[in-house]
């Protein structure tokens, strides 16, 4: 038996007993409260190099920053109480909590913050994120590009309050701050080397409890917290454990996402699944990217040509059976600046021939070798890869390879590993039309994978960021994304909803609209 199975088992039998009433020093000891969740490993932990949602899952639970996402989404107070805006829009005064500690009892304060953050930046860290969440704090480039390992625009003004300066105003700059790589972590933690992340000493609800990689990894209760105290004493996520649907069934886990091949049985309103399902919207985005600065797709006509002969809707019904939703543009429904009279490229087979007859290939014949990468493994194609594949045969007489990367990696190598498409997503960081358009798109983004540059869409980008009206500043990103959609930039497939089941004795589990939960807001309801 592996050693997070017998964690598991100890964890089980010792509730028991002490729900039993087990006598323990001349009295009843509580109860021991275990949420059970199906996981895989993170990529990383540390907060500053982490760009993929599995590893957020756990981060966000062991480490905190000085703001975090509200009810709403918006930036609400966590380690800093409050803060003050200069009247130029451009410095933040944060005056942090004096109750906070991590969680081997050390009291957080603001050098720690200048710390982290200079570290995150510096290009011996590695991170692939630090640019853009850190990138507009003045003097951030220096340290990003080597040239200073101090940043300016971070000024510690006392034990417990930091000064930040950033390059201009912009309404969405406390909104980045709500990204891991904003987390504080601890110096001398991280001065344990490399893998100092595998026994972090963090700020969150949660601490690592035990983390053996491809079996289990378990959180336990922070008691040193600042805000809400986690009901639970323990987390335990079973790494790889089989088939999430079947272990839900079974008992073995208390959550679970719903795939397609469930989707009929969850929502059977006479099936035994259906008041445990919750269906809840995502601000995410699947798309097609193109790599816009080698052949073929440096040519616009057979970007376009490629997204027209896709039909979406057929996608999502066979593929997906109905579980997303169809994307014509960049913008997923629910952020601000979603533009419900966007003219996307619709499916049409015979202008999709046309404009790669007007290329300059003149013919599909004509076009270079073309390789999708995508995640997987073992060569098993997933199945909307393999519709999009037999689309594009069918439809253009072009025959796509499939390359794949290992899925835990894809997002860190997909840069440098990318072919002539890639299939990708993205999930909203703060409900902002930036975190879509200039976060992915932008002439100098790090994460613009396919490497479109546009002045104008730079250019309109910048005026969208400085104006005051918001009206008049979600009408400008809605013109920036009308242009994207007309370069053919990508191909959109598709917004995200999650379909999750949940047990009847567990309270308070919500995917917010960013696709996770805070968990130190679960409880389990006595049976």
């Amino acid at each position: 038996m592996k050693k997070g199975l017998y964690l598991l088992l100890a964890l089980v039998i010792l509730g028991s007993l002490l729900i039993a009433g087990c006598q323990c020093d001349g009295g009843t000891a509580p109860a021991v409260d275990v949420l059970t969740l199906y996981g895989i490993d993170p990529w990383t932990l540390d907060p500053a190099v982490s760009g993929d949602a599995t590893s957020h899952e756990y981060i966000v639970q062991i480490f905190s920053g000085l703001v975090r996402p509200g009810d709403n989404l918006e930036p609400v107070p966590d380690i800093a109480q409050r803060w003050e805006l200069s009247p130029d829009g451009r410095t933040y005064t944060f005056y942090l909590r004096e109750d906070v500690f991590f969680h081997d009892g050390r009291q957080v304060t603001a050098e720690d913050f200048k710390y982290s953050w200079e570290r995150a930046c510096l290009p011996e860290t590695g991170s692939q994120t630090a640019a853009t969440y850190l990138g507009d704090i003045v003097g951030a480039e220096d340290v990003l590009s080597g040239a200073s390992t101090d940043m300016s625009g971070v000024r510690v003004l006392g034990d417990f309050i930091l000064e930040v300066t950033s390059d201009s105003p912009k309404s969405y700059f406390l909104s980045k701050l709500t990204y891991p790589t904003a987390f504080v972590v601890d110096r001398a933690n991280v001065a344990l080397g490399a893998g100092w992340w595998h026994a972090p000493n963090g700020t969150g609800p949660f601490t690592l409890n035990e983390w053996t990689e491809g079996d289990v990894l378990s959180l336990g209760k922070n008691e040193l917290y600042y805000g809400e105290m986690a009901k639970v004493d323990f987390v335990v996520f079973q790494l790889w454990g089989g088939v999430p649907m079947n272990m839900y069934e079974t008992g073995e886990i208390d959550v679970t996402g719903v795939g397609t091949a469930y989707t009929a049985r969850a929502t059977d309103e006479a099936g035994p699944f259906y008041d445990e399902l919750t269906i809840t919207p995502e601000l995410s985005f699947y798309y097609i990217g193109f790599n816009t600065e080698e052949p073929p797709f440096d040519d616009v006509n057979i970007r376009r040509a490629f997204s027209l002969a896709i039909d979406k809707e057929k996608l999502i019904s066979l593929v997906f059976a109905g579980t997303m939703q169809p994307a014509y543009g960049i913008l997923p429904p629910g952020i601000p600046g979603y533009n419900d009279g966007l003219v996307g490229l619709e499916y049409d087979i015979e202008e999709a021939r046309e404009l790669i007859a007007n290329s300059s290939y003149g013919d599909a014949a004509n076009l270079p070798p073309i390789t999708l990468t995508t995640a997987g493994w073992g060569g098993l194609i997933s199945s909307d890869v393999e519709s999009l594949v037999y689309q594009w045969r069918e439809n253009l007489g072009v025959e796509v390879t499939v390359r794949q990367l290992e899925p835990e990696t894809f997002l860190y190598n997909l840069e440098e590993e990318k072919d002539e498409m890639f299939y990708t997503g993205w999930i909203a960081d703060y409900p902002h039309p930036q975190d879509f358009l200039e976060v992915l798109f932008s002439s100098d983004a790090e994460i613009n994978y396919g490497g479109y540059s546009n002045p104008d869409f730079d250019a309109l980008l910048e005026a969208a960021a400085a104006e005051l009206d918001s009206e008049l500043g979600l009408a400008l990103y809605q013109q920036a994304e009308q242009m994207l959609v007309d370069d053919a930039v990508c191909i959109p497939l598709s917004f995200g909803v999650n379909y999750v089941l949940v047990k009847p004795y567990v309270s308070g589990y919500q995917l917010n609209l960013l696709g996770f939960a805070m968990l130190n807001e679960v409880s389990m309801i006595s049976q």
